[in-house]
């Protein structure tokens, strides 16, 4: 947790930043797509169970708000661990270990912004429920085998974090870093995660005006 209240007084001293005045004319009524991958690890008491694993996948949208400096960003978080089983589950006859879980977190973000010419810093904060599997083993005494199965759990949590992007001719490169912190413990431990993430984002504006103006046109009057 106290790495937590770093990354929340990060992102209020950023908030301040961003305060300032200044026009965004990279973000006014746009709608970009990104696509991000990276490495996540486990904090604290979350090593215990987790372990890192390479490349965690991120995607969602930016989209911004009437005033740009203000953002929405539902993002899809796809992370994968190794994992070691700690406590008995009655309902199997072996325990895990370096077994594979892995994380599915959508985020429904909002965020604040500062743009400096071609460059953007910023920094959000918002809730979160996904879906985590984690693995089960059971001996199957027909057949003399070891059975692998997944058992599911949704989580709800909260994720906030601050980044940066660049924009070149026709794409954004940006570099973020995030906590993520599950309300659901983890075989008795709880869950914190730091994501390090680098990844592009596009401009998706006419494909969204599209969609809204075929949806609309194809609504009953």
């Amino acid at each position: 947790m106290k790495l937590f209240t770093l990354l929340a007084l990060l992102v209020l001293s950023s908030s301040t930043l961003f305060a300032q005045q200044g026009a965004d004319t990279l973000h006014y009524r746009k709608v970009y797509y990104f696509g991000g991958t990276g490495l996540a690890f486990p904090l604290g008491k979350t090593n215990k169970v987790l372990s890192p694993k390479l490349f965690t996948g991120s995607m969602g949208l930016d989209i911004s708000l009437k005033n740009p400096k203000y953002y929405l960003m539902p993002t899809l978080y796809l992370m994968s661990f190794d994992y070691d089983q700690l406590v008995d589950d009655t309902k199997y006859n072996r325990m895990i270990e370096n077994g594979r879980s892995s994380f599915y977190m959508l985020s429904f973000a909002g965020g604040i912004r500062k743009q400096y010419d071609r460059l953007n810093t910023y920094g959000y904060a918002g809730p979160v429920v996904g879906l985590i599997t984690e693995p089960r083993a059971q001996d199957d005494a027909a057949s003399g085998m070891t059975m692998i199965e997944n058992k599911y759990s949704i989580s709800p949590g909260v994720k906030i974090g601050f980044g940066s992007d660049y924009k070149f001719n026709g794409f954004f490169l940006g570099f973020e870093a995030g906590y993520l912190y599950n309300f659901k413990k983890l075989q008795g431990n709880p869950v914190s995660i730091l994501t390090l993430m680098v990844g592009l984002k596009s401009d998706i504006t006419r494909l969204s005006d599209k969609v809204v103006d075929v949806i609309t046109r194809s609504s009953p009057e």
